[in-house]
C-alpha cells in the first residue's frame, strides 16, 4: 500500500458517503466530518499502516451509529492484549486471563501504559461507533485492549504488541505485562470470558446466575422460580435460534403461563445485542393479549449495556405498549436510529467498512432520546459478578410499589399542577439524590421545564424551577447562568448579581464564568 493508494481509499470512503448516505450526518455537520478527512488524508503520509486504518475507523465512527463502523475485528485481528476487562459499578476490572496472567486475574485496572485508565478510555474512544456511555461499556471496552489502537491514540508511545497495564489488587499497586495473541484465540461472549483449557474467569464456577446460565448454547430460555411464582425469561438475540425459532419459543412460553400460576414475569434482555425486528411481534401481542401479566408490578424487563439494535425497537414497543417495570442499566442505542448496514469495501486497501441507511422510528422525533433509561437503575459491582449474584434480578424479586415513584417527571408535573409547590419541591431533591434515578438528566429536564414556562409568560413559575434547580445542583453553573439571566430579564438586578457571582466562585476560569463577570460589570453601571 503507497500513500496515494491509501488517500485514494479515505477519498472513496467520502465520496460514497456524500453520494450515497448524505442522511447520516445528523450528529455531525458535513464540514466538521469533511475537515476531520482532510486532516487525516494529509497526515497518511506519515503514518504507519495500523494507523492509518485506525484513522480510517475513526472517520465512520464519527457519524456516531453503532451500526455504521469499521469492525472491531478488523483492528484487532492479529493482536488484542490477553485479556478481558467489563466495566462494574465500581470500576473497571481484569474480568479474564489467559493462564500464565493469574496473578492480575481480578484485579482493578489503574493505568494503560503508564496512561490513567480515565485518559485512556478518553483517547479510545473516538474510534468507537459510540451512540452513548452503554454501548462504549458494552462494545467500546475491549478497544482498550488493541495494541494498534492504543498507539494510533497516543495511548502508548511506541508500538508494541506487549502492554504494560497498572493494576490495584489485595490493597497492592502493581504492574503487568500482557503480550497480545491472535483475535481468534479470545475466549469470551457477551463481554465475559468463557472458561476453557487456556482461559480463566474470576467468577466462582460453582454455580451460574441465570442472566449468563447457557449464554453460549441457547439464545432464550424460561425457567419457573416455584417459590416466588415468578417466571424468568433471558432472550439474548432477536435472531431465529436453529433449534427453535423465536415464533416456537414464544408460543411455548405463553402456553407455560397459560397453564401455570404465575405471580410475576421477569424478561431478561441485558445481553441482546439484536436481530431481526420482524421476530418481535408476536412476544408484544401475546403479552398484550394476557392483562393479568401486563400490570405493573406484575410484568419486570431487564435491560442493560448490551441491548442494542433490533432489541431496542424491542423495547420501545415494551415501552409504547406494556405496563412494564424496567430496571437495570440504560440501552446500548438511541430511540430511533440508523440501522442495516451495507458493505463499502475500500479498492486498495479492502478494508470493509458498514454504512447504515435504514432509518428506524419507533418514537415521535421530540421524543427520541439517546438511549432508554429504566425505571429503576440497578447495576453490578464486581463482588456481586465474583460471588454469583445477580442485583438486578433481586430488585426486581423484591419490588414492592409502596412509596415508590415510578415517573418522577410526571409525578412532579401533578403536584405543579395541583400548586403544592412545598411537596414538589421535597420530592425533587430527594429524587435528585435517589440512586435508583441516577441515569435520568434532570436538570436538562427541569432547566426546561423552567425555560418553557418562563418563555410563555409565566415568569413566577419559571423562575421558581430555575431555583429548584439550584438547590439540587449547586455546584452547576449552567444551573446558576440560567436562573441570573431569568433574574436580569425580569429586573431582579440584586438576584442576578448574586447568581452571577456565585458563577465565578465555583469555576473563575470557565467561559461561563467570564460572561458572568461580564454581565456583572454592565450591572453595575
Amino acid at each position: 500500500m503507497t500513500t496515494d493508494q491509501w488517500q485514494a481509499d479515505l477519498k472513496h470512503l467520502q465520496n460514497t458517503v456524500h453520494n450515497e448516505y448524505p442522511f447520516l450526518f445528523k450528529k455531525i455537520e458535513q464540514r466538521t466530518w469533511d475537515a476531520e478527512v482532510e486532516k487525516l488524508h494529509a497526515q497518511i503520509p506519515n503514518l504507519a499502516p495500523h494507523e492509518i486504518k485506525v484513522g480510517l475507523t475513526r472517520m465512520v465512527s464519527l457519524f456516531e451509529y453503532g451500526h455504521t463502523q469499521i469492525p472491531y475485528s478488523t483492528l484487532a485481528h492479529d493482536a488484542v492484549l490477553a485479556v478481558n476487562l467489563y466495566h462494574f459499578e465500581d470500576g473497571i476490572f481484569i474480568e479474564g486471563v489467559q493462564k500464565g496472567n493469574e496473578n492480575a486475574l481480578g484485579a482493578k485496572l489503574l493505568k494503560v501504559g503508564g496512561m490513567p485508565v480515565e485518559e485512556a478510555l478518553k483517547a479510545v474512544r473516538p474510534v468507537v461507533p459510540v451512540e452513548n456511555d452503554s454501548y462504549f461499556k458494552a462494545y467500546g471496552l475491549r478497544f482498550l485492549t488493541v495494541p494498534a489502537i492504543l498507539h494510533a491514540q497516543g495511548v502508548i508511545p511506541e508500538f508494541s504488541t506487549d502492554v504494560t497495564l497498572t493494576l490495584e489488587k489485595g490493597g497492592k499497586i502493581f504492574e503487568h505485562t500482557f503480550s497480545s495473541v491472535p483475535l481468534k484465540e479470545l475466549s469470551r461472549d457477551y463481554g465475559f470470558t468463557i472458561p476453557n483449557e487456556t482461559w480463566v474467569s474470576v467468577r466462582q464456577q460453582d454455580t451460574t446466575p441465570l442472566f449468563i446460565k447457557d449464554v453460549n448454547e441457547k439464545l432464550y430460555f424460561f425457567e419457573y422460580l416455584e417459590a416466588s411464582k415468578t417466571l424468568y425469561v433471558r432472550q439474548s438475540s432477536v435472531f431465529n435460534d436453529e433449534k427453535e425459532t423465536l415464533k416456537d419459543f414464544y408460543k411455548r412460553m405463553f402456553a407455560f403461563i397459560d397453564n401455570n400460576d404465575i405471580q410475576k414475569l421477569v424478561y431478561d434482555v441485558r445481553l441482546n445485542g439484536g436481530g431481526n425486528n420482524y421476530n418481535n411481534k408476536p412476544l408484544i401481542k401475546g403479552i398484550m393479549a394476557r392483562p393479568e401479566i401486563n400490570k405493573r408490578g406484575t410484568f419486570f424487563y431487564i435491560i442493560g449495556r448490551n441491548t442494542f439494535s433490533a432489541c431496542q425497537n424491542l423495547t420501545n414497543e415494551i415501552e409504547n405498549y406494556t405496563e412494564a417495570i424496567i430496571l437495570g442499566e440504560p440501552t446500548a442505542e438511541n430511540k430511533n436510529f440508523y440501522g442495516d448496514a451495507r458493505r463499502v469495501t475500500l479498492p486498495n486497501s479492502r478494508i470493509n467498512a458498514y454504512v447504515s441507511y435504514a432509518w428506524w422510528q419507533d418514537m415521535p422525533a421530540w421524543e427520541n432520546k439517546d438511549w432508554t433509561i429504566p425505571h429503576i437503575a440497578v447495576t453490578m459491582t464486581f463482588n456481586d459478578y465474583v460471588s454469583n449474584q445477580d442485583p438486578v434480578l433481586d430488585a426486581a424479586m423484591n419490588y414492592t410499589d409502596t412509596g415508590f415513584i415510578l415517573n418522577p417527571m410526571e409525578h412532579l408535573t401533578q403536584l405543579f399542577a395541583e400548586g403544592k409547590m412545598e411537596q414538589l419541591e421535597k420530592d425533587a431533591l430527594e429524587i435528585i439524590k435517589n440512586p435508583v434515578y441516577k441515569y435520568a438528566d434532570f436538570e436538562k429536564e427541569f432547566g426546561e421545564a423552567g425555560y418553557r414556562l418562563f418563555s410563555q409568560g409565566n415568569t413566577e413559575a419559571g423562575l421558581y424551577i430555575m431555583q429548584l434547580i439550584t438547590k439540587g445542583y449547586p455546584e452547576s453553573s449552567g444551573a446558576w447562568y440560567s436562573l441570573a439571566s431569568a433574574q436580569e430579564q425580569v429586573k431582579q438586578l440584586e438576584k442576578a448579581k448574586e447568581s452571577y457571582k456565585k458563577i465565578i466562585m465555583l469555576d473563575p476560569n470557565s467561559t461561563l464564568a467570564n460572561t458572568a463577570k461580564k454581565r456583572l460589570a454592565k450591572l453595575d453601571k
